[in-house]
């Protein structure tokens, strides 16, 4: 990610969180209507909770972008979490796709194709980190 990229993804992050709790419902009303069997992976969750656990999350990932290797450890530790809770490879397109999709939802005409781009990239980082984790825990076991 180029700075300028990390900078857009920053910006347009701070004008979610005020809407964070509605930004969450709105990303997994997306990611459900993506993929219905991705609600079983969250029957006996308090999806509140987890829509608090989300933004928390990607606040902690959008504030580290800049310095992206101190959040690495902690990325490849909640990908290797994510695996007990029996995502897959594949569920990272989907969670993608409603990422942008709330995110366009959210922004609105602030979500230009340059923010979308940018977080296109972020989201293509952390993936491939995360996914990357997944990989090295399963090829253990």
């Amino acid at each position: 990610m180029t700075p300028d990229q990390i900078k857009l993804v920053q910006e347009s992050f701070r004008e979610v969180v005020p809407i964070k709790e509605a930004a969450a419902a709105l990303f997994y009303e997306k990611l459900f209507a993506l993929d219905g069997s991705l609600k079983a992976l969250f029957r006996e969750t308090d999806m509140k909770k987890q829509g608090a656990k989300l933004m928390a999350a990607l606040g902690f990932v959008v504030h580290g972008l800049s310095r992206a290797e101190t959040i690495l450890p902690t990325v490849q530790d909640l990908a290797r979490r994510h695996v007990g809770y029996r995502v897959e490879e594949h569920h990272y397109a989907t969670v993608g796709q409603a990422l942008i999709e709330t995110l366009e939802a959210g922004l609105g005409e602030a979500f230009t194709q340059e923010t979308r781009a940018a977080w296109t990239a972020a989201y293509g980082l952390l993936a491939s980190v995360m996914i990357a984790a997944a990989r090295e825990m399963q090829l253990a076991a």
